[in-house]
């Protein structure tokens, strides 16, 4: 067994690896960039090096870099991760020549898998069932235009060396395969450093399942269940869960058997995933395998209860595998949301900065540890306090549960989000309980196509409808009777000025353009020692009870003797005096007033916000690489303005009117805020 290991990667995923390390006793070395210096992988690590500037092609993308911190460091090997190195061949290669052990397939693998061009040729060869394509590269819009009328639209434009949805496109027409063409291979050598793009049939309403195998240099191999991965938004994960509500046991043996063949047929020694597109009918056709570890390995673990992280390692050191086929279990269900840096209500752009609160849900299973399975988990590279860097990937967080089935472990999950804080950028928390409250996505009915057809028009806090809004409202005026209570006990106070405080309220919900709506609410029986009042909106009576901490953001509790988690704090945009509630994605913004102040509060006017429709902002925080107008220019509605990058994609900003450019206020290169403002029109 090893005595020391490098990661080369960052993230969650370098953390995660270091945990199994420390669990077999290896030592670990943790690499990074500028921007990562004090990450928390590079603290949980015994040893870190440098590796450059924040960029990851002048970093992480460094192979010499990384080999020389293996030598400099005496790690005898290397684990790659996911992205950056992890699926790179001519890495592989180096790092086996330089005498170190690399944790992952060997480099003749990866060449023949790992490149997806490669391994659709051998998928044939193989007798496997592909879908129709181009699979040579392609270099030209126009051959790519022809290509795709050949095949026949829909198309799927895609990066040879793609992973995580970069470098991907569908077409649907000439217009889209030009265009996605380009788009692709700018993604391809920016993300990848290898622009070779191919043209596939995009096969509409598909779900996308995928196996996982493993195998040893003994010629062993497993497959370890499958992973239900169809929820996904432009091409990328968002839920996965394991095992699939859709196959039966002989499609997921067939399925399995086949992944199998794959990987013997090309010695694949270390953990994989083969990943399939199944048709309604639930046939099924290779799509590609990744020669790495899979971002929702977790769900395969919570499933079988074995550390893939800790098998990876033990074959790369020459071990056998431990398990047969027969011994694979498949206990309960795990389901896996990503915890983006995005803001779901502003078109899923990025959105990084400092965290100024992160307070994940109370864990009670932990990467690395098979023993303690049927709870929550949460895999992270971040802690409170930290930076959410522009130059990398999104992903902040996974939050894995483990049910007895289907139904418990989505229930689980809706109270671990509940429960997860995040503040000082934006998350997709909100989006994540929209999809699991869906009836659709409860009911297991639903393919790829799911987020593009249920949120056509993007996301809004209306798609999340709450099953209860009086329980927000009692929320809030329980919280508010809770600080009243407090300020009614502050020594001091003048007499005959003393705070009093009633039983009747009024929750003033704050709505957009002023439009605010007023709810009496009856707070009887408030009991501070105990956390205990009785809340009546309307009918509705709320006996609630908590002994959160005041102040504290996520308030845990009973209600009517149920336990709920939700958060609730004060002093936020709406106000230094409005509450703002959150549950099972629905957040609420009140004022809680005295009946008198309610009416007063009645026929203050609404102060409009400034009109901004002469600039163009920026949409979120990022690069600004590109100004494609001038003063004085004549620009047409749709016309191209502007380019942003961050967390390695461009966004485009187009003109929404016609007009001519009066200044540029931003220049190329300049790090931008959200709404900050870039071209002013005359």
């Amino acid at each position: 067994m090893f005595k020391k290991i490098l990661i080369a990667n960052r993230g969650e995923i370098a953390c995660r690896v270091i945990k199994t390390a420390k669990k077999l006793g290896i030592a670990t070395v943790a690499v990074y960039s500028d921007a990562d210096k004090d990450a928390r992988h590079v603290e949980l690590a015994d040893e870190a090096v440098r590796l450059g500037p924040p960029p990851s092609r002048e970093s992480y993308l460094l192979a010499d870099k990384i080999i020389e911190a293996c030598k400099q460091t005496g790690a005898e090997a290397v684990h790659p991760g996911y992205g950056f190195l992890s699926e790179n061949e001519a890495f592989a290669r180096r790092v086996e020549e330089e005498g170190i052990v690399f944790i992952g397939p060997k480099h003749h693998s990866i060449a023949a898998m790992g490149d997806k061009i490669a391994s659709k040729k051998l998928a044939k060869q193989a007798k496997v069932n592909t879908i129709p394509g181009y699979n040579d590269p392609i270099d030209t819009p126009e051959q790519a235009v022809q290509i795709a009328k050949d095949i026949g639209y829909p198309v799927m434009i895609k990066a040879s060396a793609g992973g995580g949805g970069k470098g991907l496109r569908v077409a649907f027409n000439d217009k889209d395969a030009f265009d996605g063409f380009t788009s692709c291979r700018n993604e391809a050598r920016n993300s990848f450093g290898d622009d070779r793009v191919f043209i596939e049939k995009f096969v509409e309403e598909p779900r996308h399942i995928e196996i996982q195998v493993l195998g040893d240099a003994h010629g062993n191999v497993v497959y370890l269940n499958e992973r239900e991965c169809s929820i996904q938004r432009r091409h990328q994960k968002v839920i996965e869960e394991a095992p699939s509500p859709f196959i039966s046991d002989a499609t997921r043996k067939a399925m399995g058997e086949q992944a199998v063949a794959l990987a013997k047929a090309v010695d694949y020694q270390s953990a994989g995933t083969v990943e399939f597109v199944v048709g309604k009918d639930q046939s099924f056709y290779f799509l590609e395998m990744n020669t790495r570890l899979q971002v929702e390995h977790p769900v395969t673990e919570c499933i079988t209860g074995l550390d893939l992280v800790e098998l990876m390692i033990r074959v790369a050191a020459g071990e056998r595998l431990p398990i047969t086929q027969a011994d694979v279990r498949r206990d309960g269900w795990a389901i896996e949301c990503r915890i983006n840096a995005e803001d779901p209500f502003r078109g899923f752009l990025p959105s990084t900065g400092r965290l100024v609160r992160f307070a994940p849900p109370e864990q009670t299973m932990f990467a690395a540890d098979t023993a303690h399975l049927y709870g929550v988990r949460v895999d992270t590279g971040v802690q409170d306090g930290g930076e959410i860097p522009m130059y990398y990937d999104s992903m902040i967080a996974k939050l894995i549960v483990h049910g007895r089935d289907r139904t418990e472990a989505i229930a689980k999950m809706r109270e671990a989000l509940n429960g997860f804080v995040v503040r000082g950028i934006s998350s997709n928390i909100p989006f994540q309980a929209a999809l699991l409250a869906h009836p659709k996505f409860v009911a297991g009915d639903f393919n790829t196509g799911f987020i593009a057809e249920h949120y056509a028009h993007g996301f809004r806090a209306e798609d999340v409808p709450h099953d209860d809004p009086d329980f927000l409202l009692a929320l809030a005026a329980y919280a508010h009777r809770r600080y009243r209570g407090r300020a009614a006990g502050i020594s001091g106070q003048m007499a005959g000025h003393e705070i009093e405080i009633g039983e009747d309220f009024v929750v003033v919900a704050l709505g957009p353009d002023g439009h605010h709506k007023s709810t009496p609410v009856r707070v009887d029986g408030f009991d501070a020692a105990s956390g205990q009042a009785s809340v009546q909106v309307g009918s509705r009576s709320y006996a609630l009870a908590s002994a959160s901490r005041l102040g504290a953001v996520r308030l845990a509790g009973t209600c009517n003797g149920q336990p709920f988690s939700a958060q609730v704090e004060r002093g936020v945009q709406s106000g230094p005096l409005a509450i703002r509630v959150q549950h099972n994605g629905t957040q609420l913004d009140a004022l809680v007033l005295a009946p008198r102040t309610a009416e007063l509060f009645a026929l203050m006017p609404y102060k409009a916000p400034p009109d901004m429709s002469r600039f163009v902002l920026s949409p979120m925080p990022g690069l600004l690489v590109e100004v494609a107008v001038q003063p004085g220019q004549a620009v047409q509605a749709g016309e191209r303005v502007a380019v942003i990058e961050a967390m390695k994609m461009e966004n485009v900003l187009f003109a929404t009117a016609d007009g001519v450019v009066g200044k540029v206020l931003a220049t190329k290169g300049e790090s931008l805020a959200v709404d900050q403002p870039i071209i002013e029109f005359a």
